[in-house]
């Protein structure tokens, strides 16, 4: 598959999603990013067009050498420990078009481990 058929695919995918799974103040969207060299992970109320909590790789205290399951399990662990300082318990997992294995499952899973219910 090409480069340019395989990007239009996922924004076919995170279009076709976002229009299902929506944030609010109580259980905001769990926002994940990734590109090839960052991970990116935020928890946005779409009512209030506000992001409530974010870790991401540029971040100071999060930088990796390698962006691997290792890395997204530690990104997402970091997220979810900003989220539940904010007060937040419960939230709604939007994957990005992204498929859900590898290195989006390793932030899902941390996340649950971390105590937030997705």
């Amino acid at each position: 598959m090409k480069v340019k058929n395989r990007q239009d695919a996922q924004k076919r995918r995170h279009l076709r999603i976002g229009n299902r799974v929506r944030g609010t103040a109580e259980r905001p969207r769990m926002c994940v990013k990734i590109t090839n060299r960052h991970i990116h992970v935020q928890f946005i109320d779409d009512r209030a067009a506000a992001t409530l909590a974010a870790a991401s790789t540029t971040q100071a205290g999060n930088k990796v050498e390698k962006l691997n399951v290792a890395a997204a399990v530690a990104i997402g662990r970091k997220a979810s420990e900003a989220a539940r300082s904010k007060g937040i318990a419960a939230a709604v997992f939007d994957r990005g078009g992204h498929v859900y294995h590898g290195r989006v499952r390793a932030i899902a899973e941390a996340a649950r481990a971390a105590g937030i219910k997705l």
